[in-house]
């Protein structure tokens, strides 16, 4: 029966249904060939989005789309090129170090690969770098958005594993996506070298460095309130959210004076839309949720791995290899919606901590949006940058070891997610 559900579900994918539509008629076949009461799919989707946690969700889109428009993204550019764009290859430093920054803020890698994507590839196009060196290089630090808090996958991660905080989440997600960061910074250093990549003719004086510093200070300290704020107890995960809507709006409306009734109106449609695409996948994976547990797949799963695949270390090296395929298929929110529930009694089984196996699952979804023959944030910057698809997947190549190989140290070295929730406490 499980079987059949699954073909079913991939079939209707492969004939170009959007993801949306094949998790939705498929939990309407599922419930069918169950002789389940049809009445009950309006109840789960119901049940599935009624949670307080889920709030931060529209409230941290919002403060991203008020920092977007106000301006920020281009300040935060500014400061990095002051900073590195002297250096050999510069312009893709300034690429990384800006999605790292900027993943404070917008927790996407959508937004990033949409927002600064623009301004890093037209920037190093001008300055003499091929095209799709610089298109695979916002694609590859893009992913970095959903890694550093905050972060709306791991909003969502907290709330399906159950026993998991947001905000042991967001302390997790700041050492894994440093160290993604790096190894990418290590690539272009070799790449640039290699090639001779042009840099800035002259070094930014340190005047200069330090006024771009303070432009873009204010939307850097967001990411350190909303983590200072939870740790020390002032205000719960859910509560930053506002915290940091409102922080958004005093900076860019009475600070930095770049944001008009006019673009705060137009954020506010951007996070509506953007909010509803993500509450609806919620919504149906909630009720094909429902459906998997009721076939006892995850029982099924459990069972299989204690018999064949009796260690935490092949468990996690299936986990990444399952992950990475599904990642380059299925966007993060519903490929984490439906796997978690299977997965994570497994991993709970053999003695993995949800924390450090949410982080895994995470990391792994983000790669798969830039891993050929899919990746969807291969789609997102071929638009921006105009450039054919076929030449996203040569250029995004030179990344993929380095990302792999930084997935491999956070799999098996689990104090890279850990130990700064434990340390903090």
């Amino acid at each position: 029966m499980a079987f059949i559900i699954l073909l079913f579900f991939i079939i209707t994918m492969l004939i170009g249904l959007p993801v949306l539509f094949s998790m939705g008629i498929t939990s309407i076949f599922a419930f069918g060939i169950l002789g389940g009461n049809l009445q009950i799919i309006p109840l789960k989707m119901f049940t599935g989005v009624d949670n307080f946690v889920y709030l931060a969700i529209p409230l941290f889109i919002l403060a991203s789309e008020i920092m977007t428009t106000g301006g920020i993204t281009q300040r935060i550019v500014h400061f990095c090129n002051n900073l590195v764009g002297h250096i050999t290859g510069g312009l893709a430093y300034v690429n990384i170090l800006a999605s790292i920054f900027f993943a404070g803020i917008s927790g996407s890698a959508t937004a990033d690969a949409a927002g600064l994507g623009k301004i890093e590839i037209d920037m190093m196009e001008t300055a003499g770098y091929p095209k799709k060196f610089a298109a695979s290089t916002t694609a590859a630090s893009a992913i970095i958005g959903p890694i550093i808090p905050p972060s709306t996958i791991m909003i969502i991660y907290a709330v399906v594993a159950g026993n998991v905080s947001v905000s042991e989440m967001f302390l997790a997600g700041f050492i894994p996506g440093m160290l993604i960061g790096i190894a990418e910074i290590i690539t272009v250093f070799i790449v640039a070298k290699k090639n001779g990549y042009p840099k800035s003719e002259r070094a930014a004086t340190l005047r200069e460095v330090w006024n771009s510093f303070v432009q873009t200070l204010p939307s850097l300290l967001l990411p350190i309130i909303i983590i200072v704020g939870i740790v020390s107890g002032i205000f719960t995960a859910t509560e930053s959210a506002a915290v940091a809507v409102l922080y958004a709006l005093l900076v860019t409306k009475f600070i930095l004076k770049t944001l008009n009734w006019k673009d705060f109106y137009q954020a506010l449609v951007n996070t509506a839309k953007t909010t509803a695409n993500v509450m609806v996948i919620i919504a149906i994976s909630t009720a094909m949720a429902w459906v998997i547990t009721a076939l006892r797949i995850p029982q099924t799963v459990t069972a299989f791995f204690l018999n064949y695949a009796n260690s935490p270390l092949l468990f996690l090296l299936f986990v990444n290899f399952l992950l990475l395929i599904v990642g380059m298929l299925l966007d993060q929110s519903p490929a984490l919606l439906i796997m978690v529930p299977i997965l994570l009694p497994v991993a709970l089984q053999f003695g993995i901590d949800p924390l450090h196996f949410g982080i895994v699952v995470i990391i792994n979804l983000c790669i798969g949006l830039v891993t050929p023959p899919v990746g969807m944030t291969l789609f997102v910057t071929s638009n921006v940058a105009k450039l054919k698809l076929t030449h996203m997947y040569t250029g995004i190549l030179i990344y993929l070891p380095a990302l792999f190989i930084s997935l491999l140290l956070i799999t098996f070295i689990p104090g890279l997610a850990t130990w700064l929730p434990s340390v903090v406490g």
